[in-house]
């Protein structure tokens, strides 16, 4: 079926829009036949949303919550769990058979005030943490096959961030190093001995002091036998003066490694952020840079078999961070526009996708 786009004028600028050739499959359907999970960071309010819900459910075939499985919304107080909001993900995804991410279940920041002033000592922590990754995961067992257990635990020089977790006061392992994630990762284990237990971390892509961090955990958790299956690798694009073939092959190095270990590395909060004017409109010339960074981001991931999963953070360009993060500077981040036309980086990584598929036959 033909999939036809208008071109989008505004004032004085003239937007490309994607047509897509007779016969193009989705992501979803060229994913499924790569071998790979494609996936999206997903908000349920959304779902009633008729559009939304369509290109959900057409184009990807794993999703993960933006925020529903996160402490602030999980406990609104010490005694209460609040599943509703992930139980509706859950069942989208059911009926859609498409896989599902959890995240986050340890985060050093957005935890709810009850949690942050609530002057517990080490041993309360440990406890409440425990009960926890306990609870959040038996509930959703067998729904959820990966969680990143662990989320942004290190600085930019691959050092551990001061956090509630781990020495402010920390769950009693304060200057062990990786102790606290290390024992997160046990106590997951014990929940859910049949979900895949990442860790996710931004700015760890390439090869650089964060990534080298990243590697000597992995790898002493592998030696000693910690419970860990995978890495994810956030790739959160914030300028198009990104050399992408340089990033493609330090990418593709630091997959290669990790995936020596042993380990699944995921793609897990992709996108790709391009300037924009008052009126939130980009220059042509940037989205085909933006669509070149897209394509060799998710070729690096094709060619390792250890890649497993490529995900973006959010879908339409109606929904995303990048606006109000960038204070209105950045933005048209994601595949698919306001009104869900896809872009030229949607026809890139289609383009990838198949041609990984032609690989393996």
């Amino acid at each position: 079926m033909s999939e036809v786009h208008l071109l989008r004028v505004w004032p004085a600028i003239l937007l490309m829009i994607v047509t897509l050739p007779c016969g193009a499959q989705s992501l979803r359907q060229e994913a499924q036949q790569s071998g790979v999970l494609i996936g999206t960071a997903v908000r349920p309010a959304q779902l009633s949303e008729t559009l939304y819900a369509t290109t959900l459910a057409r184009e990807f075939n794993m999703v993960e919550p933006e925020d529903v499985m996160k402490w602030w919304v999980l406990r609104p107080d010490q005694g209460t769990y609040d599943f509703r909001q992930g139980d509706e993900l859950i069942r989208f995804a059911q009926a859609h058979q498409m896989e599902v991410r959890g995240h986050c279940l340890i985060w050093g920041r957005n935890n709810p005030e009850w949690l942050t002033t609530g002057h517990f000592n080490p041993e309360q922590l440990a406890r409440m943490l425990h009960d926890h990754i306990d609870r959040v995961m038996k509930h959703y067992a067998g729904q959820v096959f990966a969680w990143d257990v662990v989320n942004e635990a290190m600085d930019e020089k691959g050092n551990l961030r001061d956090s509630i977790w781990y020495n402010q006061p920390g769950i009693g392992m304060a200057g062990q190093g990786t102790g606290y994630i290390e024992q997160a990762f046990r106590w997951a284990h014990e929940a859910d001995a049949h979900a895949l237990l990442f860790y996710n971390e931004a700015e760890g892509e390439g090869m650089n002091r964060k990534s080298d961090a990243i590697y000597a955990m992995a790898k002493d958790f592998q030696d000693r036998h910690v419970p860990i299956d995978g890495v994810g690798l956030q790739l959160h694009i914030s300028t198009l003066d990104t050399d992408a073939q340089k990033l493609a092959a330090e990418l593709s190095k630091n997959i290669a490694r990790l995936s020596a270990l042993g380990l699944q590395v995921h793609v897990t909060e992709l996108d790709v952020s391009v300037p924009v004017d008052a009126f939130g409109v980009s220059h042509p010339e940037d989205l085909a840079r933006q669509a070149e960074i897209y394509r060799k981001i998710v070729r690096a991931c094709l060619n390792n078999a250890g890649c497993t999963a490529i995900q973006m953070w959010g879908f339409t360009d109606k929904y995303s961070w990048i606006g109000s993060h960038s204070h209105g500077t950045h933005g048209q981040a994601l595949l698919f526009d306001r009104e869900y036309r896809p872009k030229m980086a949607y026809r890139a990584v289609l383009e990838e996708l198949s041609a990984g598929r032609q690989a393996m036959h």
